[in-house]
Order: C-alpha cells, then structure tokens, then sequence
C-alpha cells in the first residue's frame, strides 16, 4: 500500500512551473527579512544558538540512550 501511494505521488515539477517556485522561495526569502527587521539586534544570533544548543542537548540524550542499549547488550 505504501509503494502504490509513492508511485501515485506526481512531483512538484509537474504541477508548479520553475517561475512560481522561484518567486515563493523569493516571497519566503522577503517574508523572513521583514520579521528580522521586526526584531531587536542580535535577536536571530541568540536564536540560533539556542537552537544549536537544544540540538546539542537532544543528541546528548540519544548518545546516553544508544549508551544504555550497548551496555545492557553487553551484559546478557
């Protein structure tokens, strides 16, 4: 059932012209400026840090995980 609805789905291509998909990438490229202008100096650095950080906190919980799983392996 998965396989017939992925060879169902049609591509984008065959819907939406390149025109149109460079003017929304161009849109959504404006639309993010526009809110960084919005928002106080630094704000965008600060978020991307913490956003960097958050990452670096989930793979920290998967590295402990993946850890545990070696480790409980090992003892049986």
């Amino acid at each position: 059932m998965a396989d017939e609805k992925k060879t169902r789905r049609r591509g984008l291509d065959d819907f939406v012209s390149e025109e149109t998909l460079t003017h929304a990438h161009n849109a959504c490229e404006e639309w993010r400026k526009s809110w960084e202008a919005l928002l106080p100096p630094g704000f965008v650095e600060h978020r991307r840090a913490a956003r960097r950080e958050m990452l670096l906190a989930a793979r920290s919980v998967i590295d402990t995980a993946l850890e545990k799983i070696e480790t409980a392996g090992k003892q049986k």
